[in-house]
């Protein structure tokens, strides 16, 4: 009898095991004709479960990282290997949307910028695309407190964004330093806000946006990226928008589009 029951124990494991790994089986089949066509695409048959967020403009921010000329302009360093994904996701326009979106229901906003000074190119070791960064001089400023050269640079914020930055109510945090906003300020300024829900977009997707995106869940933040209002670099080494969109629909809260948070905003 001990023994049936250890063996009926173990056929139960079994099919529980078996039965999920059908399932994700089938709905990768099911979506692989619609990710053959589009690799971005959404999958027809999703295995995880729906997001359950919604959006409360009452404690909600906006908040977009490194809206600045080196990511997302064709006069920006990073343009050879960023502009393609830019230009299919419409991502200028789309967080130029967010941003008139988020001023119009005068909800927080915040933006997350990337800047380097002299002394930190002094740094003893880096990651590879720290060392790329440094060597073409991305984000590069003359120094914390000197804004010498910098209107209009590659670390400057995007021309038509500025209306929005420079209104006197946006927050701009201090830099952070590699991806992630575990190096500036982002957090405390948004709990100062009485903000524990975050509206994500920027650049990059699988750097800055996905490690703020890490960073702030962990921090006990609700967190919805907005997949078209962000982009990557495709290269030899791996398309970073479809890695990271992996990752955002693995992780993230919500997982929206612009369309669907410029709506939801307005009709909040």
């Amino acid at each position: 009898m001990c023994k049936d029951h250890k063996h009926g124990q173990f056929n139960r494991r079994q099919a529980l095991t078996g039965g999920l790994a059908l399932t994700a089986g089938v709905a990768a089949l099911a979506g692989s004709a619609n990710a053959q066509s589009d690799p971005y695409a959404d999958p027809e048959n999703p295995a995880l479960p729906p997001s359950d967020m919604k959006l409360d403009l009452s404690r909600a921010a906006l908040v977009v990282t490194d809206p600045q000329v080196d990511f997302l302009s064709p006069d920006g360093v990073t343009w050879g290997v960023v502009g393609e994904s830019v230009t299919k996701n419409n991502t200028v326009e789309n967080i130029d949307r967010l941003f008139a979106a988020a001023k119009a229901r005068d909800i927080t906003v915040a933006v997350s910028p990337h800047y380097y000074y002299p002394t930190d190119h002094g740094w003893k070791f880096e990651g590879a695309l720290e060392k790329l960064m440094h060597k073409i001089g991305m984000f590069d400023r003359k120094g914390p407190l000197n804004v010498d050269g910098f209107e209009g640079s590659g670390a400057d914020f995007m021309p038509q964004y500025k209306k929005y930055i420079e209104d006197g109510k946006t927050i701009v945090t201090s830099p952070h330093k590699v991806y992630g906003n575990d190096s500036n300020d982002l957090a405390l300024q948004l709990r100062k806000q009485g903000v524990d829900q975050v509206i994500l977009a920027g650049m990059s997707a699988n750097l800055c946006t996905e490690s703020h995106m890490r960073e702030l869940i962990e921090l006990g933040f609700e967190v919805a990226v907005i997949k078209d209002a962000t982009a990557a670099a495709i290269l030899p080494e791996g398309d970073g928008y479809l890695s990271a969109l992996v990752n955002f629909r693995f992780i993230a809260n919500a997982v929206w589009s612009t369309d669907e948070v410029v709506d939801m905003i307005a009709n909040a």
